[in-house]
């Protein structure tokens, strides 16, 4: 494939991840360059030399919403589309938007204020899970016991500056077993999937949990499928928890990294990722 087509790699740092990408546009002889979110500058005028579709890996939210948008207004296709990447960024809109469409997450009360978000607790009861609306990794989440637990975490959070700390985002503490489950879909098919296990209640890869690939069940399909297309579909990450109801999806993540997946898994993410972009960008 060499008639010039290109795909831009938005990026903060070259991870694993990007790399693969990178290897992977190369093996099929597209032209990929990277793009530095912090270099990188936009005019309102469209400007010269452009990709043909730009691939947002940034590991920042607020670079990654207004950089698409940007994108957007040149005409140049991104992935995922500036609507999946604001909507999915955000916990709070992602529940909405999954509860419209009837998939099963877990219960969830938003607050606005540490007093209100006091009410929040007891609405769900405890033990119960305070995220940030925007955030990944793991960070800053806090399970809380009892009262006083919650109370100490709601005064450190009204002491931050940030605004995304005025949202609180309360969340029943399901008892799952010692692990979660990711399921990674691209379109409208799911390419791989692995049950992430930790002794601690945060399953995340990132924090060390244990990796061992997963054989989707039609019914683990057809929800992760559901929870992509809700969010407007893409290149996206949807995690889920084994609840004494059934499964639940607790998030759907717009930049996912895939380093452990495509290692516990053997599957080519960053082809299926690359092979993507292209069908978007020449459609």
């Amino acid at each position: 494939m060499s008639d010039g087509f290109s795909i831009g790699v938005f990026c903060t740092i070259v991870r694993p991840e990007e790399k693969a990408i990178l290897r992977a546009a190369e093996a099929r002889g597209v032209r990929a360059e990277r793009i530095d979110d912090a270099e990188v500058t936009f005019p309102l005028e469209r400007p010269p030399g452009l990709p043909d579709v730009v691939l947002n890996r940034s590991v920042s939210h607020t670079r990654s919403v207004y950089a698409t948008r940007c994108y957007d207004h040149y005409g140049v296709r991104t992935i995922n589309a500036p609507d999946v990447v604001e909507l999915a960024g955000d916990k709070v809109r992602t529940s909405l938007r999954l509860a419209e469409r009837g998939i099963p997450t877990p219960r969830t009360v938003v607050a606005l204020s540490p007093e209100a978000a006091m009410r929040a607790i007891e609405q769900i009861g405890y033990p119960a899970v305070l995220k940030p609306a925007v955030g990944s990794w793991g960070r800053l989440m806090a399970r809380v016991d009892d009262a006083n637990d919650a109370e100490q975490i709601l005064e450190h959070k009204a002491a931050l500056s940030s605004p995304v700390h005025s949202v609180i985002y309360v969340q029943e503490f399901v008892p799952k077993p010692d692990r979660d489950l990711r399921v990674f879909v691209i379109g409208d098919r799911v390419v791989a999937a692995m049950a992430r296990r930790s002794s601690d209640w945060r399953t995340n890869a990132a924090r060390g949990a244990a990796t061992e690939a997963v054989e989707p069940t039609p019914e683990l399909t057809e929800l992760a499928v559901r929870a992509a297309e809700a969010v407007g579909g893409g290149v996206l990450a949807v995690d889920l928890m084994e609840s004494p109801r059934g499964l639940v999806v607790h998030e759907v993540n717009p930049t996912p990294e895939f380093k452990a997946l495509a290692a516990v898994t053997g599957r080519d993410i960053a082809g299926a990722i690359v092979d993507h972009a292209v069908a978007v960008g020449r459609a």
